[in-house]
């Protein structure tokens, strides 16, 4: 299976959090690096004023882990790499996000929302999506992530 990651990091040596994130991913040979966009700087999208802006960018990975389990996964990487989760939206070393599958699951559970429910509206995760899976159709709204990001770039 499929599935689009974003990645994202502001604190400390970004670049290095996430190399090594994508490192951590790998190394079982469970998941397979499949792509990587380029890295984009942005600021910081809500929390506290005054954060360094992050490095943003999209991963797909191909794996035989569930959504679930693939979660589970990303938030233990993020725990090693030493992302606390204490202010919201505040700063991180690492966030590492399941954004959507190739296959267009919908999954609305306590842990979990498939595709990410706020997707549509964020440039730093629309520009690299569209990077690297640009025909991938959102299976709500319809559209392919090139239109969806041409349409928010669009309404700004």
């Amino acid at each position: 299976m499929h599935y689009a990651l974003a990645v994202g990091s502001n604190r400390g040596d970004r670049r290095g959090f996430i190399a090594r994130a994508a490192s951590a991913l790998v190394a079982d040979g469970r998941v397979e690096l499949v792509a990587q966009s380029r890295l984009i700087e942005n600021p910081a999208v809500g929390g506290p004023s005054g954060q360094q802006d992050f490095l943003n960018g999209m991963w797909l990975v191909d794996t035989a882990l569930g959504p679930h389990q693939l979660l589970m996964r990303l938030q233990r990487i993020e725990s090693a790499l030493g992302r606390v989760r204490v202010i919201s939206n505040g700063p991180r070393t690492i966030d590492l996000d399941l954004i959507m599958s190739a296959d267009g699951q919908v999954i609305s559970t306590v842990l979990l929302e498939l595709p990410h429910p706020r997707m549509c509206e964020r440039p730093f995760v629309l520009e690299p999506l569209a990077e690297v899976a640009p025909r991938w159709q959102h299976p709500i709204t319809g559209l392919n992530v090139e239109d969806m990001w041409q349409q928010l770039r669009d309404a700004s």
